[in-house]
Parts: structure tokens; sequence; C-alpha cells
């Protein structure tokens, strides 16, 4: 039987539109824009100025601060401008502008590191923290940061989350079937980072010929083990994942660490190989794009800083207009309301869709039916946080756990009554988070 974990629900993915198309190469984009927030952490701050030519693999943003990652050109060319530009989340946020000379000169920094064996953990931690890389399949957690537990978290198993349960996404299970080698080669850097013998890859069942692939590569990893996994949303979650392969539970407000585990996302492991094969830092990813919208979906190796109309260009364009774009799966992505926003390092998907099912203008009152309930996959009372954030009342909120909420969407997903308790949670959470900064 496959792994999994109590709740969730299956959903009809929508991935025939991509999973059986090799990964394409964009063509060349003029201004690249990079935005100085990219991922979960700190802020950058831009290490050129405006007028300087820089090189692909160049640094062009860093911070002093623990939980943040390095920026680098994924073109060569002049800065022209460091000012506000739209950003992915809908805000404006200081960017650096880039004109492509189309020379694609390299960095004298990028060096090929050679054999991980010849290097200490803690020179590897370093190293994935010098090439910006982050989790490319969530929030874009810093990957030094994730490889760095506390002393007094012991970790035993480290997961590589091949699930990609979203619907529409298909790039990680296209990396599976070209780039295995890559793979297997990032989780046992990793593992040799924790100093663990076994790795373990998740994938779900309904990606069988990568599972196959999969297994068949991992012959050459010792103590590397595929776990097949059961087709159901969201299986890829972090804590849904260690629940379905160790049997641990992530305790409230606790980390995947807390279990001794750590997570890490398939284009991640394979982003730590390519820096120690190739030198190259953390550029560009993978995108799918994606939707009834699109004249030609299909994944795409993406440079970081292309504007989202020129990705979609590259997939023909539109056959009739979009009702909705989403960066990201439809579950937990986020709606764009321009197309001149830039691919950033969590950009995994770009979906153009023309029927978004239902709306919320005509909500109902919930009847209790308890459908959020049952498939809350952890297992809190959606509709009794939907009711609290609605009166204001975030010390009950709290009470009933909201902060453990992953944001999955089934609530809303689910919802006969139209209520959106996702949204409702998700602005809650924001101001428990930023209450509790301030205090």
């Amino acid at each position: 039987m496959p792994a999994t974990f109590k709740g969730g629900l299956h959903i009809e993915d929508f991935k025939d539109f991509t999973n059986k198309l090799p990964i394409k190469k964009l063509s060349d984009c003029g201004q690249h824009i990079f935005p100085l927030q990219q991922h979960i952490g700190a802020p950058l701050e831009a290490v050129v100025k405006v007028g300087d030519y820089v090189k692909v693999g160049q640094k062009i943003a860093d911070s002093s601060a623990f939980v943040c990652a390095p920026l680098h050109s994924s073109v060569s060319g002049t800065v022209t401008d460091i000012k506000p530009f739209i950003h992915p989340s809908g805000a404006v946020v200081t960017s650096i502008a880039i004109e492509n000379d189309f020379l694609y000169n390299i960095s004298e920094s990028v060096i090929p590191k050679g054999d991980p064996t010849n290097y200490t953990p803690e020179q590897i931690i370093a190293i994935i923290r010098d090439a910006g890389i982050v989790g490319l399949g969530g929030a874009g957690f810093p990957t030094h940061v994730k490889l760095s537990p506390p002393p007094d978290k012991k970790i035993t198993h480290v997961i590589v989350n091949g699930a990609e349960c979203e619907p529409y996404l298909t790039s990680d299970h296209r990396r599976m079937l070209e780039s295995p080698d890559m793979i297997l080669y990032g989780l046992k850097i990793a593992m040799r980072v924790l100093g663990l013998s076994n790795g373990y890859i998740g994938i779900e069942t309904n990606k069988a010929d990568a599972i196959k692939t999969m297994t068949a590569a991992a012959d050459a990893y010792k103590g590397v083990k595929i776990i097949p996994l059961k087709t159901k949303y969201p299986q890829g979650a972090e804590k849904q994942l260690i629940k379905a392969i160790t049997k641990r539970s992530v305790p409230s407000k606790g980390l995947p660490a807390d279990v001794g585990v750590i997570v890490l996302n398939i284009d991640t492991v394979t982003a730590i190989a390519n820096v120690f094969k190739t030198g190259m830092p953390l550029t560009s990813r993978i995108v799918t794009v994606s939707g009834d919208c699109v004249k030609e979906p299909g994944n795409f190796e993406v440079p970081l800083g292309v504007p989202f109309r020129h990705i979609f260009e590259n997939a023909g364009g539109f056959m009739k207009e979009p009702r909705k774009i989403i960066m990201g799966g439809p579950m937990m992505g986020i709606a764009q309301f321009s197309l001149d926003a830039p691919s950033i390092k969590t950009t995994s998907a770009l979906l153009a869709l023309s029927d978004v099912g239902k709306t919320y203008d005509d909500i109902s009152p919930c009847i209790r039916c308890g459908k959020c309930v049952n498939s809350c996959p952890m297992h809190l009372m959606p509709l009794y946080l939907n009711k609290a954030v609605s009166e204001g009342d975030l010390e009950t909120a709290e009470k009933y756990n909201i902060l453990d909420c992953i944001e999955c969407g089934i609530c809303s997903y689910l919802c006969p009554g139209r209520q959106n308790p996702l949204q409702h949670i998700r602005v809650a959470k924001q101001q428990i988070i930023e209450k509790s900064r301030k205090s």
C-alpha cells in the first residue's frame, strides 16, 4: 500500500496538459527584473549599482541576516535601474533591472566545486548559502538554514519531496524523468551534511514512470529509498509527507526538525548538485505553464527575472481571455493582476484559467456540513476558525490552533456555502504573527 496520511482529498489534477512534455529552454528576453524580496526571510540589499556591468552567476544582492540567501544574475548586461517594481505578491518591491546583452558571459566566480567528500559539512552549507539556494517548492526557505538545525535536534531522516500534489504542476515530475542522477547526487550531498546513511524520495503513484525511473537510478546510490505515496492532496505538504513516510507527527507550532526530519524539494537538491558539478548558483528554475487558456502548455527552464508576459509568449500566448492568472498551483498559488511581474525563485508555475469554478460573490451561511473538518489535513476546525476570525476574535482563533494551518485551501475548495475560510485564516495568521513580533 502506498504511504499516506489521514485527511486530505483527491482532486482532479489536470496534469495531462504537460506531464508528457519535456522541459524546454525559454527564448531570450531583453530586460530582466530581480526583486530584492525573493522568498521567505530578510530582504536583500543590492551589491551592484546603476551602470555596472554584470555577468551570469554574479552576485547582485545579499544580506548579513541568517535567514536569507543571496541573489545572482541570470544574464550578462548592464544594471539600468534599482527602483520599485511590481512583485508577484502584488506589492511593489525594490528591484534590480538588468538589460540583457545576449552574450551570456559567465562570471569568473562560477567554478565547479568538485567532489563533495572533499568538504566538511560546514563548508558544504557555506557553498549552498553562497549559491543562493532556497526551497523551490513552497515559500522558499533558505536551504542552508534548513540544513543547519539546532544542536539539540537529532536529525534521522532527510526526505526529498517528489509528491507534487498541486493540480496542473508537473515540473518536478519532468525533472525526475529527465535528471534522476542530479536529484540523487544532490540528495547524497544533503545526507553528507546531516551525517545520514539513508535518504528517502517520496513520489505519488500518479507518476508511475517517475517512480520507475528514480528506482532504477537509485540502485547506484547506496542508502537511497524511493517511497510510493498515495495520490491525494496535500500529500506534498511537509508535515503530511513526514507523517506518511516516518509515521511521526510534527507537534503543534513545531518544525520538522523537532521530529528529526529535514524535507527538501526535487528542484532544490538538483540545484545543490548543479553548483558542485558546474559552479553555477541558482539563476533559473523549472516552471510549469498551463491552463485551458494557454495555446501550448509546457515546462520551461526559466531564468530569474523574466516577466510573466514573456513566459506566456513562449507557450504560444492565450487562445482565449483568461479569467484568472495564478503563480503557483490553483490551491495555494497567488492570483496575478499584472503580466509585468517577474519570475522569482518561488515561481513554480503560471496558470491561465478561464473557469475558476465557484466565486465568493454570493456567500451562504455555514451549514455545519463538516466537510472542511473531515478533510483538513491538520485536523483543525476550519468552520470555527472562520467564525472566530470573521468576528475579530483572534484569541479564540489561537485557541483553535490557527497557526497550525498550512493554508492548503481544502476548506474553501469544499465549502458548499461558498465561504472562504482560507482567506480569513491567512489574514488572521498575519495579524497574530505581527502582534507577537511587536510584543
